[in-house]
């Protein structure tokens, strides 16, 4: 399914400077795809590319507009997540300012209020970053 995004913030918990997806590009089942334009006042950018941080929030980012998308078709409100713990990531390619990154994100276990998150992250149709993240919602 697509979903239209004119302002991400209405399904994420972060704000800007901090925003590091541009918009869902599809969700279907436990899948979620998103997109970002690397610019150069992004906070995560140095030496002309998107930092190893940024690439991590992103997909971080990803997982947590499903879940926004998910509560807002049920009117509940977004909830916080954070990081709990990244295992096995692997960065191939930095991208650069100017750039379009796809991300998707595939959510797995769920126990309790602890999300296991697989992601990867393309640009122009190759694999550049992966991890698996553990991500906690608050109550």
């Amino acid at each position: 399914m697509f979903i239209h995004t004119d302002d991400i913030t209405a399904f994420i918990p972060q704000r800007s400077p901090f925003v590091m997806i541009g918009g869902i590009l599809a969700a279907e089942g436990r899948t979620v795809r998103s997109g970002l334009h690397i610019s150069p006042d992004n906070i995560f950018v140095q030496d002309g590319v998107l930092t190893p941080p940024g690439l991590m929030e992103n997909i971080a980012q990803t997982a947590a507009a499903r879940a926004g998308w998910l509560a807002s078709q049920e009117s509940k409100p977004i909830s916080l997540g954070y990081i709990g713990a990244v295992k096995d990531l692997e960065i191939f390619e930095l991208p650069p300012v100017g750039a379009f990154i796809e991300t998707v994100a595939e959510i797995g276990q769920q126990v309790l209020n602890a999300t296991m998150v697989t992601g990867q992250v393309m640009l122009d149709g190759k694999l550049i970053a992966q991890c698996e993240m553990k991500i906690f919602i608050s109550a």
